[in-house]
């Protein structure tokens, strides 16, 4: 079978492509994905080419497909897996697969037959044979994408950890009822971030979500409201670091100085760094989310606080496949609604210049349609496009329908009614 994909060579080196899959072996699976969540790590991937710690030395002679945040339907199955897999079936991956030999080896970064930006993939062994290949029951591709990036904040949450006086057992995950604060946080996974702090089991009593965008800070605040915050008990504050007196001892304020139990940095920029430090309480945790690119990337950190206040530091790159689990029981419970996280989609002809400048292109996540051909467009934008498309026109209708959110209605209509790549 012929795929289309986008692969990646080396630095700054995307290609989309036409080729030849193998014919899949007793143990391996042919899969179609449709839906594929653009990410900062395969920004960094790109740039970084060979020199990033998941992509294979040789891959300017054997290049492999980008893309993790993937979800798609199974078309056939090899004889070891007939058992528990079934052509038809959708599914999503859990991209880090931590195999014991080969820590780093992840789809979208280090195959050359699997990976999101792709029309048609096949599924390895070792994939399935780690648990990481996940059936998806969930009407909408969309969030099966979304679940990835869902479980990396899962995971973030779960490897916090305090300690407890006396004792050398940690007490793992962030505090019940404490002070929390998500810092740089009304990005794409910021907003995922907000909405696992205000409905998971463990909810803080504050929490303190910051940003110097006002407008990006606004939207956040409409979706994730202080009101509905306030019915489960939790006092939600947004603040625009940029603006006068609303510093490192404006945040401390709101704790009547007592500091913050759990700190999530979602940029990796040195000031917000180190004023994530200065908010810490006794035993916080402070939580580096955000991956720097730079593999120099340093700030300073109070060490007499690390010695007398049992401040503590935990950095975090993806989740596991219990993270994902989680993630997808809770998006199909209701629970967590990830979608605010899209503000962008687009078909697999928009992927290579999308990662590649994916720092400049303003907004959240980019969600691509792999079998698609269409440019990628902000969702703000269905409207002023549906002028002389009426494409985008019914596009604009549905999600406007929907606050403005991307949702089933619109994906389903996308799907039927777009050109083909």
């Amino acid at each position: 079978m012929k795929t289309k994909a986008v692969r990646l060579y080396g630095k700054n080196d995307l290609r989309l492509e036409e080729f030849d899959l193998p014919e899949i072996k007793d143990d391996e699976i042919l899969a179609r994905i449709v839906s594929d969540g653009i990410c900062m790590s395969s920004y960094k991937a790109a740039i970084q080419g060979a020199d990033h710690k998941r992509v294979p030395k040789d891959v300017d002679k054997n290049p492999i497909i980008i893309g993790h945040e993937f979800c798609g339907e199974i078309l056939e199955v090899g004889e070891k897996w007939k058992n528990d897999y079934k052509p038809g079936q959708k599914f999503t991956v859990q991209a880090a697969l931590n195999h014991k030999d080969n820590p780093h080896a992840a789809p979208g970064y280090s195959f050359p037959y699997i990976g999101g930006s792709a029309t048609h993939i096949v599924i390895p062994s070792v994939v399935m044979e780690l648990g990481c290949l996940l059936p998806y029951e969930g009407e909408s591709y969309f969030y099966g994408s979304l679940a990835e990036p869902m479980s990396c904040i899962v995971g973030a949450f779960r490897a916090n950890y305090h300690t407890t006086a006396g004792s050398y057992e940690h007490r793992m995950g962030v505090v019940e009822g404490g002070n929390m604060a998500i810092l740089a946080g009304v990005g794409p996974m910021g907003l995922g971030a907000i909405d696992y702090a205000l409905h998971n089991e463990r909810k803080p009593r504050l929490l303190v979500v910051t940003d110097i965008n006002e407008e990006r800070l606004a939207r956040a605040a409409s979706i994730y409201t202080v009101e509905d915050a306030a019915k489960d008990g939790i006092q939600l504050v947004y603040v625009n670091t940029a603006e006068p007196g609303k510093g490192t001892d404006y945040l401390m304020s709101l704790t009547d100085g007592k500091g913050y139990d759990d700190v999530f940095v979602f940029a990796p920029v040195k000031p917000v760094v180190e004023m994530g430090d200065q908010i810490l309480g006794y035993d916080g945790c402070l939580n580096f989310f955000a991956g720097p690119s730079d593999p120099g990337f340093k700030a300073e950190f109070n060490f007499y606080n690390v010695h007398y206040g049992a401040t503590h530091v935990v950095g975090t790159s993806g989740g596991n496949t219990e993270d994902m689990k989680i993630s997808l029981d809770m998006m199909g419970k209701g629970l967590i609604n990830p979608v605010s996280m899209i503000t962008h989609v687009g078909g697999l002809n928009s992927v290579a210049d999308t990662i590649l400048n994916l720092p400049n292109i303003p907004g959240g996540k980019k969600m691509i349609y792999t079998n698609v051909e269409m440019e990628l467009t902000a969702i703000a934008d269905f409207r002023e496009k549906g002028k002389s498309d009426p494409f985008f026109a019914r596009l604009a209708d549905i999600v406007e329908e929907n606050n403005g959110l991307w949702c089933a209605e619109a994906e389903k209509y996308l799907l039927a009614n777009s050109k083909p790549i």
